[in-house]
């Protein structure tokens, strides 16, 4: 050891020293000249229990390069944890992420949904119903969290509120996975914990390279667009090309092909060559959903199917104490059915074969330990797969199993369809760790469930996990970068560079997208252009409305409803007429014609009845036409009764709510005077405040920052509702170009 990094790593200790107190037991890295090291946070019986396991751990990390801490305690309270993490990020290696092994306090958050990808649960009404269980408390030190109270029940949850001042956009400074056991019949949680960490360690020593890839595209996921389907393996071709070279493959399952889809997902997910399997569907905390009733196209198959459906709402009629016959006159009545449909709905042998059905058309949490998963690394793109905080979840079972899957990312609460679950997916092909890959992934509500620090093999010559992690600011080094002809690694500089130079890097970013050869890299070009949300973003979005890439084209369409200015309406109404394959893409169409100014709209859909290119489309223009009067009504109508005070409060109060998840811009004004208007009800005034900070890119944005700032400053202000305005500045701002810190965080 060279004389410097011997005394670089004597000072590490000295600090060490200082934060070994309430009995924290640290046990330093044995290695003294890593470029990085990581930390195994776990609480003081599980370390007794599993000490053998979890130093074999850290010597299999240290091996590999990566100087690892073991920090144990009776854990209290989630700020001993995050004190320690930030200390240990501060010394002169720097600390790049953590791992919480056993029973880690688990933060619960409140006021924070505008960094979910959807989260829309009111908080008024739910209380703490509608926290979100999320570690980004203890990887995101820049984020301030104001402390609310303990679960008396669950009393290993800890309830915070997003402080008003905090820039409420995640930057993880450091990644965090979390090994927490699901329950396995005939184990103790300890002898959980000790079989997995031994997996793990045995992976250590495997050479493995990501070039078996499956994906799985599920029911009503993405509104089960095929253009999606397929747009999404073009780009994936791209980013992981050994997985589509001799010696590799890549297979994209679809919920509309014929076959028994679960039986099949499970031996998939079984194979032992897989490196990577991806579910792209809806789910819970206890299932995913597969499939529902078989894609068919003859007459008897198709019957059987209404029947299927028919026979489930008349048992559903049952359970609930409805009136049968009622039920099956209604939907003759309704459906056109005959009655003979639905005389056996009740037959007991009948109900017991639905059943079944039903049961096959979803992957329960005791099939996946009925089989051996051997994926290594699995995304879960679903709801509630990632619900750590409960004694079972879907995605501990895939790693607590006895196959070889070592970590699976998902989501604690529910999540957006339109996520880019795959963003950056092609740095694994470079040995990246999962934890690096992740820090430019997650929301509030995404964890690593399992191992952090595992990766593929590489031939690379280049250590971009030490890049990632030292890098930042070397400016040289991201530009040779992005000179590379591989999609996410001129992703990966896009980002970094973006990281440090903020709007000042609007330019580089515009003309890549225009210039690169990559999808992927143009999709990441496109993203952190809209967090930065310059002038040069304002433009291009019209142009990525008509990208190749379907995600792209989706996203475009979403975030021009956000704007709503009248000079997107000729875009999006082209948009409407001639993308009518992209399936997802007219269902975000349909919303964001919805958000515009319908006036603007109308005129525009008239205008090309008389265009001789769509003379084929008159009667869906039409369609639009009459859709776009009802909202034209519907929204006058609605900030008619929002303004009225004499009104029911709970309708006004719905129509506020109602704005944090559609953006009708013509309803803000109305909403501002309840915000402004001293003499309103004091509920409805803090629900319009927090409604009003949604609407981060709205041409009114810069009337609705003055109402919060008039509301701030009046010393009539309440504390809760001056709290409430001022979180949602500090939201709005994060997305005003130069007034706050990089947005490059997903």
């Amino acid at each position: 050891m060279n004389k410097n990094l011997k005394i670089g790593f004597s000072l590490a200790l000295a600090t060490l020293i200082s934060i070994n107190t309430k009995a924290q037991k640290i046990e330093n890295p044995i290695k003294a000249n890593t470029a990085t090291t990581f930390a195994i946070v776990v609480d003081a019986k599980t370390y007794t229990q599993a000490k053998a396991e979890i130093t074999a751990y850290k010597t299999a990390l240290e091996k590999q390069g990566l100087g690892t801490y073991i920090v144990s305690h009776d854990w209290k309270k989630p700020e001993e944890i995050k004190t320690v993490l930030q200390k240990l990020y501060g010394q002169k290696i720097k600390l790049e992420g953590a791992v919480l092994v056993g029973d880690i306090p688990i933060p619960m958050i409140m006021n924070a949904q505008r960094i979910t990808s959807v989260y829309r649960l009111d908080e008024t009404k739910n209380s703490f119903k509608a926290a979100v269980p999320s570690d980004r408390f203890y990887d995101d030190f820049s984020m301030k969290f104001d402390y609310l109270q303990q679960d008396s029940i669950r009393t290993e949850q800890f309830y915070y509120s997003l402080s008003p001042t905090t820039v409420p956009v995640i930057h993880m400074d450091i990644y965090t996975a979390r090994i927490r056991p699901s329950y396995v019949k005939g184990k103790t949680k300890y002898e959980v914990i000790k079989d997995y960490l031994k997996k793990v360690v045995a992976e250590k020593n495997e050479q493995n390279k990501l070039n078996h890839l499956m994906v799985y595209s599920g029911m009503g996921y993405g509104s089960e667009s095929l253009t999606q389907w397929a747009s999404e393996q073009v780009t994936l071709k791209e980013q992981l090309p050994l997985a589509f070279k001799p010696g590799g493959s890549a297979k994209f399952i679809n919920s509309r092909m014929q076959g028994d889809l679960k039986s099949g997902l499970l031996a998939e997910v079984q194979r032992p060559d897989l490196d990577l399997a991806i579910f792209h569907q809806h789910g819970d905390s206890d299932m995913q959903l597969v499939s529902g009733s078989p894609n068919v196209s003859f007459p008897q198959p198709s019957i059987e199917n209404v029947r299927r459906y028919l026979r489930s709402k008349i048992q559903m009629a049952k359970r609930d104490g409805r009136d049968v016959e009622d039920t099956k006159k209604r939907f003759q009545a309704t459906l056109g059915v005959p009655m003979a449909w639905m005389d056996d709905a009740l037959v007991d042998s009948v109900v017991r074969l639905d059943s079944l059905f039903e049961v096959n058309s979803n992957i329960y949490m005791e099939d996946i330990d009925k089989i051996t998963p051997n994926a290594r690394m699995v995304i879960l793109d679903n709801c509630y797969n990632g619900s750590f905080h409960k004694d079972e979840y879907m995605s501990g079972h895939y790693i607590f199993g006895n196959g070889k899957t070592i970590v699976t990312m998902a989501n604690s609460i529910n999540v957006l369809q339109d996520v880019w679950t795959t963003n950056l997916i092609g740095l694994l092909n470079q040995g990246v760790r999962a934890g690096n890959w992740f820090k430019q992934q997650a929301f509030l509500e995404t964890h690593l469930i399992g191992d952090p620090t595992f990766s593929y093999s590489s031939n690379g010559t280049i250590d971009y996990n030490q890049a990632m992690v030292n890098y930042d600011g070397n400016h040289n080094f991201w530009a040779d970068l992005l000179k590379s002809n591989d999609a996410d690694l001129q992703a990966l500089a896009l980002y970094k560079i973006a990281e440090t130079k903020g709007t000042a890097a609007s330019k580089l970013l515009k003309d890549t997208y225009y210039n690169t050869d990559f999808a992927a890299t143009r999709a990441q070009a496109f993203t952190i252009l809209s967090q930065l949300n310059t002038v040069d973003f304002a433009s291009l979005v019209k142009d990525a409305v008509n990208d190749p890439y379907e995600y792209i084209r989706r996203k475009a369409v979403n975030l021009i409803g956000d704007f709503g200015g009248d000079e997107y309406v000729p875009t999006l109404v082209k948009s409407a007429i001639e993308d009518w394959a992209s399936k997802r893409v007219s269902y975000n169409l349909s919303n964001t014609l919805s958000f515009m100014n319908s006036e603007t709209v109308i005129k525009e859909l008239q205008t090309t009845l008389n265009n001789p290119d769509y003379g084929t489309r008159k009667a869906d223009i039409q369609k639009l036409i009459d859709r776009q009067k009802n909202t034209l009504e519907k929204v006058k109508r609605d900030g008619a009764l929002m303004s009225d005070k004499k009104a029911d409060a709970k309708k006004r109060s719905f129509n506020i709510v109602t704005l944090r998840t559609y953006s009708y811009h013509k309803e803000i004004p109305a909403a501002i005077k309840i915000l402004t208007d001293s003499s309103e009800d004091q509920a409805l005034r803090l629900t319009a405040a927090e409604a009003l900070g949604w609407f981060i890119y709205s041409y009114e944005k810069a009337n609705i920052l003055t109402a919060l700032d008039n509301v701030i400053n009046d010393n009539k202000t309440s504390e809760k509702l001056r709290k409430e305005a001022q979180r949602s500045k500090s939201f709005l701002l994060a997305y005003t170009p130069n007034t706050a810190q990089s947005n490059t965080a997903k």
